[in-house]
C-alpha cells in the first residue's frame, strides 16, 4: 500500500476487539522492530496478549477498552527523538497490516506494563495495538502555511513532505511544529519544552521523509 494512504488511514483507536494479533502480522512487525532497533539504537519491544497494562478485563480504562497488545518504546536515555521516529515507523507498519494503534503517555499502568528496561535505558511511552472496533476519526489539521514557510513555487517534494507531516500524531493533536526550507535542506522544530516535544519532532520528521521522498540528509 502507498505510504501516504497508510498515513491517511491511520487514526488513534482506543477501543479494541478481542481478536488476537495474527501470527503473520506479529512476525512482520517483529522484523520491522528489529530493523528499527539496530538502525536507531532503540530497544522497542512488542508485547502481545498482556491485559494488565490497560486493564483489558475492565469495560473501560482511561477511554481504552480491550487492549491486550502494545509496543513498549524503550531506549537509551536522551533518545526522545529516536523514540518518536522509530516508534512511528513501526506504527505505520502496523497500520499497513491492518492493526490499529494509539500513542499513550499516561493512561496505562506503567508499573504493570511489560518490556525489559536495561541499564541506562528508560521507558518513554507505549503504543496500544489491536484490531479496533472502528478505524478512528479524522482530526482537524492546520494549513501547510501555518506550520512552514511554504509559498507558491516551492518544490513539490517540500509540499508533499509538509502534507505528510500534518498527518502525524502529536501530543493532544496540537501540531506545534514548524518547517523552514533552505534549498534542498529543511529545518524542523517543535515549540515548547515539554517531555513530548522531541518525541513529536521524531514522529513528524519520519512523516516528512516519507511524504517528500527524501532521506535523513534533508535535515539541516
Amino acid at each position: 500500500m502507498d505510504m501516504m494512504e497508510v498515513m491517511k488511514q491511520r487514526h488513534s483507536v482506543r477501543r479494541f476487539t478481542d481478536k488476537a494479533l495474527e501470527e503473520g502480522a506479529i512476525k512482520i512487525l517483529q522484523q520491522e522492530i528489529d530493523v528499527c532497533n539496530r538502525e536507531g539504537g532503540m530497544h522497542i519491544q512488542l508485547i502481545t496478549d498482556e491485559p494488565e497494562a490497560f486493564q483489558a478485563g475492565k469495560p473501560t480504562y482511561g477511554q481504552f477498552k480491550g487492549c491486550r497488545n502494545y509496543l513498549a518504546i524503550i531506549g537509551q536515555r536522551g533518545k526522545e527523538m529516536e523514540a518518536g521516529y522509530y516508534g512511528e515507523r513501526v506504527v505505520l507498519k502496523a497500520q499497513e497490516l491492518g492493526i490499529n494503534s494509539c500513542w499513550v503517555a499516561l493512561t496505562y499502568k506503567k508499573g504493570k506494563s511489560q518490556g525489559a528496561v536495561n541499564a541506562g535505558e528508560k521507558r518513554y511511552l507505549v503504543v496500544a495495538l489491536g484490531y479496533g472496533e472502528n478505524s478512528g476519526a479524522d482530526h482537524k489539521v492546520k494549513a501547510i502555511t501555518e506550520i512552514s514557510d511554504y509559498k507558491n513555487g516551492d518544490p513539490a517534494w517540500y509540499k508533499a513532505g509538509l502534507e505528510a507531516a500534518l498527518l502525524a500524531p502529536t501530543a493532544v493533536n496540537q501540531q506545534k511544529f514548524r518547517f523552514e526550507r533552505n534549498g534542498d535542506q529543511v529545518m524542523a522544530k517543535v515549540s515548547g519544552f515539554g517531555f513530548y516535544t522531541k518525541i513529536d519532532l521524531g514522529i513528524v520528521k519520519y512523516h516528512f521523509e516519507i511524504g517528500s521522498g527524501k532521506g535523513k540528509e534533508v535535515w539541516k
